[in-house]
């Protein structure tokens, strides 16, 4: 297998499904790897992450981007805040599409507007671009039971060049916190788009 390119630009989504820590971490460690990271949530995430994280998401990019900056101010990364409408946003475009996107957690909704290529928000256009200019798309879906029509629409994604990467972590090295379980996923999407981690020990590695 040819070894993937490291990124310098990630575009980061979070959707309306449980699961925002996952996202949360997903950012935290690509700034902390030096990436530049583009980020845009939809309405029903900041509701979530609210429920979930007690993590108050500012309906403005200007101001979330301004907390998040706080919250992450000793990384050697940047973080640009995108709306939800942002259509002159760098990641609209495919000419000057980010290296890799990734969708954490992707909802059911998110994964099927994908799909269809509704391009609807800048998160469904952002996939989008991915996809046509064959660049990384990761989707990390978190819902059970699946339908049929989930499990199509992840077929369609697949064939379309699409990674699924459920947020279903495995268990084989022991996990002892939620925070491993997290990592265990961070770090599968990580290995996805090119950036090397060392959240946890490899399988066959030293403990």
């Amino acid at each position: 297998m040819t070894p993937r390119i490291a990124p310098s630009r990630v575009a980061v989504a979070w959707t309306g499904a449980s699961g925002v820590i996952y996202g949360l971490r997903l950012v935290e460690v690509l700034l902390r790897a030096g990436i530049q990271v583009e980020l845009v949530y939809s309405q029903v995430a900041r509701i979530v992450a609210s429920q979930e994280l007690d993590l108050a998401l500012p309906a403005d990019p200007t101001a979330a981007e301004r907390e998040l900056h706080t919250r992450f101010a000793e990384l050697p990364g940047t973080l640009q805040v995108h709306g939800r409408e942002a259509w002159f946003a760098p990641i609209a475009s495919g000419s000057n599409a980010a290296d890799a996107m990734v969708i954490c957690p992707a909802s059911m909704g998110t994964l099927a507007a994908v799909a269809q290529g509704l391009a609807k928000t800048l998160i469904e256009r952002a996939a989008d671009v991915m996809l046509k200019e064959r660049r990384t798309l990761v989707l990390v879906p978190r819902e059970t039971p699946l339908s049929v029509i989930h499990l199509e629409n992840m077929l369609r994604l697949a064939r379309a060049g699409a990674c699924i990467l459920p947020a279903d972590p495995g268990f084989y090295h022991r996990p002892q916190s939620v925070g491993e379980l997290v990592d265990f996923i961070v770090m599968r999407i990580c290995d996805q788009i090119g950036v090397a981690t060392d959240l946890l020990p490899r399988w066959g590695g030293a403990d």
